[in-house]
């Protein structure tokens, strides 16, 4: 069973950091700088992605995208 999740997980990683990148170089240059936190929201995803894995990692990025708000924290927020 382990070995049929290993490349799924592999290739749902790749998939978000495909999308995470697109992202980075198509539309934030055209909106700028808003991220509240540093590293920002999608360098976070990538750290996170990279780190724990696409469900993990994904979860815990979803979280900090929640918690970026103007109502939210600010500053220095780490992958923990």
């Amino acid at each position: 069973m382990q070995s049929l999740l290993k490349p799924i997980k592999a290739a749902l990683g790749a998939l978000f950091i495909a999308l995470i990148r697109g992202y980075q170089f198509l539309i934030s240059p055209i909106l700028g700088a808003s991220c509240r936190y540093t590293p920002t929201c999608s360098q976070y995803g990538l750290e996170a992605i990279r780190k724990y894995g696409p469900f993990k990692g994904g979860w815990l990025t979803l979280k900090r995208i929640v918690r970026c708000n103007p109502w939210g924290g600010h500053g220095h927020d780490p992958v923990p």
